[in-house]
């Protein structure tokens, strides 16, 4: 897989968010699964403990060496099509939100991580690149990308994006 920076700045209601895109040929369903259930996310990125339908859980990033369980705050979840939760505390706090949305055999993934400046764009892309594209290759059965082919590569690209202007 020939890793390439894909994101996009965009201006949310609740801030500038980094957005990104993937396009997965299975029906949304088996998409949410992937992004929802223990032991799928448990192949790309990571996992989670406690019961959702309290609108908290604690989710730990298993790709990751040094990760901590992170406590996440369930702000909108209506299956298959939307998700967002607040993963952290304090001044380590991030927003992450997901959309899908199904056509023609196709479903179309919508993520994104509210910044809070367009900066850390150069940190927080390459690494949702490098999860988005695990995602794939999980789904695949194929080998998971190697972290070194998404930073520093991209930084530069997510360094100049430019911040759309807030028009209607």
């Amino acid at each position: 897989m020939s890793a390439k920076p894909t994101g996009r700045l965009a201006h949310r209601p609740d801030g500038l968010y980094l957005m990104l895109n993937r396009l997965f040929a299975a029906p949304i369903e088996d998409v949410w699964a992937s992004l929802t259930r223990p032991a799928e996310l448990q192949k790309w990125i990571g996992t989670y403990t406690g019961s959702p339908a309290t609108g908290a859980v604690k989710f730990l990033m298993s790709a990751e060496d040094d990760a901590a369980w992170e406590y996440v705050s369930i702000l909108e979840c209506q299956p298959p099509h939307r998700f967002a939760g607040d993963f952290g505390e304090g001044d380590d706090e991030w927003r992450a939100m997901f959309h899908l949305v199904e056509g023609d055999g196709m479903t179309t993934l919508t993520f994104g991580q509210r910044l809070h400046s367009a900066a850390e764009a150069s940190t927080v892309g390459p690494g949702w690149d490098y999860y988005l594209d695990r995602l794939i290759a999980a789904r695949a059965g194929a080998p998971l990308p190697q972290w070194e082919h998404y930073y520093p590569a991209h930084a530069q690209f997510y360094k100049d994006l430019v911040v759309p202007s807030k028009s209607a």
